[in-house]
Formats: C-alpha cells, structure tokens, sequence
C-alpha cells in the first residue's frame, strides 16, 4: 500500500494517459505505410499457393535447372531432406547424389536462373517433377512409422498436405489426385502396420477394420475422378494398384491377374527399377514363375533390398527353397529396420509373403527410382 494512494492513483492515470497518446501518435505515424503495404498487397493480388514451400518447390523446376536434379534440389533446399536419403530414394550413391545436387546450384548460381515462383498458367507444364518429390518426401516418412527418425516425422502428413494444396491449385490434374488417392490408400494402413510390440504386420494379416475408413472412401472418389479424365498416368496406376490391394484383402479376392495387368501399364508409364521389381512379384504371384524370374535378371540393383526379397519369393514359389533362404538372408542384410530384418529372417514363406504384401503394398517400392 503506497503512502499517499491518491497520488500514486493519480501519477498512474497520468501514465497511462501518456502511453495512450504515445500508441496514437504511432499509429498515425505508421498509416502512410501501412496503406502503400495494402495497395502493393492488393496490386499484387492472392498468393499462388498457400504454403509458400510449394510455390519454391515449383521455383525449383526452372527449365534450365537439369530434369533429374529438379526433385532432389527441392527435396533438400526445401524439405531438407540430406543427399543420403534422396540417394536411397533415387537408387544412387550419396556421392553421386551430393555431385548433383552441387551441379545444379552452381548452374543456378552462375548461370543467373531466377530463383522465382512460376505465374499460374505455366504450373501444369512443371508439376511432374513436384508430383515426384512429394511422393519421395511421403515414401521416406513411410518407412519410418515408429517415428524413431526425427527428421523425417510428420513428413507423410506434410507430403499429403502438400498433395492437397496443389490438386486445390490444379484441380483438373488426374495424376495429382492420383498421387493425393496413392498416398492415401497407404496412409489409411498405417496404424495396422505395426503391432503394439513394433513387429511388423504384414497386409494379408491386418485387420481392415483397422483402416481409416474415412481415408479410403476420399482416395477412391478421387482415384474415380481422375479416370474420367482419361489421360491414364503413372500416379493413377499406382493408385489403382493400392485399391486392388485394399479390395483384396477387405474381400478375400485375390485379384492376382488384374494386379499383374496394372503393373504391366506402370511399366510402360514409368519403367523404374521399382515398378519392374513388383511387376515381376505380381506376376509371380500370378503363376507365372518362369516369367516372373526371366523379368529380373536384367535388373542390376545389387543393394536394392525389394529385389533380394522378391527373388526369394520367385525363388520359393518356383520350389527352390535353398536359394529362396539365401536370398531371404541377403534382403534382411539389406534391411535398415530392425522389426522389418527380424521378420525376414523367421522363414522365407513367411519373409517373403511378407514383402509382397506389405512392401510392394505401400509406398516405398513405387518410389521414382533411377538407376
């Protein structure tokens, strides 16, 4: 209690009238500019996009940056992804991924490209490359759904954000709602892929009351709406191979020919070290084991673990369980997830059902590989 409250009471008021008339005379003082800052807005108009790490995504496909360097470059100068991972996405080495992406900055550098966001007309001609990146950056989280990599959590829900904000930018693209169905047909098992121990569960042995029902009605409308586009494209396909997996195990249809069909027309889209591998599987899968093997022994991929895994599947449904633990033994080795080795190494039947159905069932094997 002051000594004298009336006077205390007294000087406070006075302050605070003072402070009062000061935030005035701010504020006029700063009107002029806040009013040139709105017309310069308003001349400007809306912002393309409305997460600005898209719009730099798409500075990142200028034409004079090199085709296969323009997803790597926004997946590290904009999701910050290091050169290690988009070299495991892209199926190259570090080294020659880190060259890459130090060619490109310094054609960027040197060469005066303008690091700037495209006008809205010009985006359909550039979205392949960003179509990639997002499904890179989504595959990368994927595979770490315990979440025990700090750099790569919430980067499935970023990636299906960032799906989002594009398909509302290009609404008549069938391939961005392919891509926006592919990875929502994969998000929706995402809670049924591991049991409460971390062990992986397989796709034939989940629980599809599990799903996200919710998820897997919206990726079928919008796998349905891109093909009355009728301009079939790798990220429907891919989609549509999703679907048949889901329909597969909610109905108990195997549905092994039409799998086998869409994987022959992801081939012809996208002939990448990924889709060729799972081809092979689905063919296997199919009953044509001659086939399915002939199908990847020009496949030169020696540290792609869903090779090794499928060759031990081929292997064990052609009779020959000898070499199918060999192979079993090798995909294990080439395994970074503890749950996913120890799994490979519990009998190939098991390890190698497990491949087909769970990895060629989700994101990772469809990945934009390059070899």
């Amino acid at each position: 209690m002051p000594d004298n409250p009336d006077a205390w009471l007294l000087t406070a008021a006075r302050r605070n009238l003072g402070h009062a008339r000061a935030r005035r005379a701010s504020a006029r003082a700063g009107e002029d500019i806040l009013m040139l800052l709105e017309d310069e807005r308003a001349e400007a108009g809306d912002p393309v996009f409305a997460d600005r790490r898209l719009g730099l995504m798409f500075a990142c496909t200028h034409p004079a940056i090199a085709a296969d360097a323009q997803a790597p470059l926004m997946l590290q100068t904009v999701l910050g992804l290091d050169a290690a991972r988009i070299a495991a996405a892209f199926l190259v080495s570090p080294a020659a991924m880190g060259q890459k992406l130090v060619r490109a900055k310094v054609r960027i550098r040197e060469g005066g490209v303008p690091f700037d966001i495209p006008e809205a007309a010009d985006l359909p001609a550039r979205l392949d490359a960003v179509l990639d990146a997002i499904y890179v950056a989504y595959g990368t989280g994927w595979e770490d759904v315990l979440g025990a990599d700090p750099k790569c959590r919430d980067l499935t829900g970023e990636a299906i954000w960032l799906a989002r904000v594009v398909l509302a930018n290009l609404s008549d693209s069938p391939e961005a709602m392919g891509l926006l169905s592919l990875m929502l047909h994969c998000e929706a098992r995402k809670g049924a892929r591991r049991d409460p121990d971390g062990n992986f569960v397989p796709l034939d042995r989940q629980d599809p009351r599990d799903w996200s029902h919710d998820m897997i009605v919206e990726a079928e409308a919008l796998l349905h709406g891109a093909a009355r586009k009728a301009v079939p494209g790798r990220f429907q396909t891919e989609a549509a191979i999703q679907s048949l997996h889901a329909q597969s195990r909610m109905t108990g249809e195997p549905l092994r020919d039409q799998l086998a069909t869409l994987y022959d027309l992801l081939v012809i889209l996208a002939p990448s070290t990924g889709a060729r591998v799972a081809r092979s599987v689905a063919h296997g899968e199919a009953g044509h084991i001659d086939e399915a093997l002939a199908m990847l022994e020009p496949i030169d991929a020696p540290a792609y673990q869903p090779l090794a895994a499928a060759q031990a599947r081929l292997l064990y449904l052609s009779g020959d369980t000898t070499a199918a633990q060999v192979a079993a033994a090798r995909a294990a080795g080439l395994s970074g997830d503890h749950a996913a080795r120890r799994l490979r190494l519990t009998g190939t039947q098991r390890v190698t059902r497990f491949w087909i159905a769970s990895t060629s069932g989700g994101a990772r094997l469809m990945l934009p590989a390059r070899p």
